[in-house]
């Protein structure tokens, strides 16, 4: 399964990768949202982890791209941030993605396993 971790903050970036790759996931980091989205036109994810709050391009940004795309449905976002306002979840999920993890407060297992049940449902 390859995975594209969308996010600007390097700790997250790191930590997140080593832990999935732990598990046999194959990861790829963006940096920002307009280098998340030449990743994607460069080799298409199973999964992509999206935040929200990045320079350049913002996760909103890269939702609303997808769209124009026509790759929201065949790719499955799993937001991917601090931002639990109500308003921005209904936002993201309102523009296709898929579900919502605080990347701050949550279990790792709970994460994996949300993963790979999207990176399945695509295959």
């Amino acid at each position: 399964m390859y995975v594209l971790l969308i996010e600007d903050d390097k700790f997250f970036q790191e930590f997140y990768s080593f832990k999935l790759k732990e598990k046999g996931v194959e990861v790829d980091i963006a940096s920002d949202g307009e280098e998340g989205l030449l990743k994607i036109a460069q080799r298409i994810p199973d999964v992509i982890l999206l935040d929200l709050i990045m320079p350049k391009k913002d996760g909103f940004e890269v939702l609303q791209e997808l769209v124009n795309r026509n790759l929201i449905a065949q790719i499955p976002v799993l937001v991917f941030s601090t931002l639990g306002q109500k308003s921005d979840v209904e936002k993201a999920i309102g523009l296709g993605a898929k579900g919502y993890v605080n990347k701050s407060f949550f279990d790792f297992d709970k994460l994996l396993t949300s993963i790979i049940q999207l990176g399945q449902k695509q295959n």
